[in-house]
């Protein structure tokens, strides 16, 4: 039996502006695919992160709810920030869902989303009509952070080509490692070296710095994971989960609004809920294609 085709919308996220911040692929699932299937359309994409809904029906379920997958061109992911922001804003511009929240089931646990009130309301423009641009809130586990205790300390500074480390720390969940600079214009200066970051402990590297006196933002961070096909991902959610943990000891609060400093950008608004282990991201996204995937 042919199998049905596949509607998929591509979204870029953390963003008000189409080409910025981190796209991600959504594809619409009628039916079950294979793994073997699932990654080959990720390849075929060649985008940091496809993912795959399929609708959950429960008739004795409060909201709407979905499994969600993501996939990296080379492998599945276990966590992912602008993806599941990507698949909230479709869902809810679409009319798929008639509900402010959302909630997914994932290799993470169970996610959330949800429409939030904007006090800063914008929009975009696109063949004349005005899109309204979403801001959506998504509950996130806390990723805890450890001590880096390695004997490989030169080799990630080597891998940021000699950057000056103030603090090296591991997340518990992801396996990352957490590199803290002077301040976020060492950030924005970082060189990788992405043969060397291969090499070291981990699945990536974050690298953070507090942001300057005079900017709207707390934070600055940028996050390199050629492992997983990214060399700079321009948008990661799922590291602001460990990079919360890590600012709001050091600054002393729990909420925050960061900056990743990557080619296209984006923004986020955090919160720490240290209480509950849950990290709130809010951000918006921009759809920029849909189309069918025919196979």
């Amino acid at each position: 039996m042919a199998k049905k085709p596949v509607k998929y919308y591509v979204v870029d996220a953390f963003t008000e502006l189409a080409f910025k911040g981190n796209p991600a692929v959504i594809c619409l699932l009628e039916e079950e695919r294979d793994e073997k299937w699932l990654q080959a359309v990720a390849a075929e994409f060649n985008i940091n992160v496809t993912c795959y809904l399929t609708q959950i029906k429960d008739s004795t379920l409060a909201n709407p709810r979905y499994r969600l997958r993501w996939f990296s061109t080379v492998a599945e992911v276990n966590l992912c920030g602008h993806a599941t922001l990507a698949t909230a804003l479709t869902l809810f511009t679409t009319g798929l869902v008639n509900s402010n929240i959302i909630e997914f089931d994932t290799l993470s646990g169970l996610l959330t989303a949800r429409k939030v009130t904007d006090v800063h309301p914008t929009g975009t423009v696109s063949n004349g009509v005005a899109h309204e641009c979403l801001l959506i809130e998504l509950n996130f586990p806390l990723l805890h952070i450890t001590e880096f205790k390695s004997a490989e300390v030169s080799s990630i500074a080597k891998a940021l080509n000699d950057a000056p480390l103030i603090d090296i720390k591991r997340t518990t969940t992801t396996d990352d490692i957490l590199v803290v600079l002077p301040s976020g214009k060492a950030v924005t200066e970082v060189e990788p070296q992405f043969d060397d970051i291969l090499k070291c402990p981990g699945r990536g590297i974050i690298v953070s710095g507090v942001a300057p006196p005079d900017s709207e933002f707390d934070f600055i961070s940028r996050f390199f994971c050629p492992k997983y096909g990214v060399n700079e991902d321009p948008v990661c959610g799922s590291a602001h989960c460990a990079l919360a943990t890590y600012w709001s000891q050091k600054l002393e609060k729990c909420d925050f609004i960061a900056y990743q400093a990557s080619a296209r950008g984006g923004t986020l608004s955090l919160h720490l809920d240290e209480k509950k282990q849950r990290v709130i991201l809010r951000g918006k996204a921009v759809t920029v294609m849909e189309g069918t995937l025919l196979v």
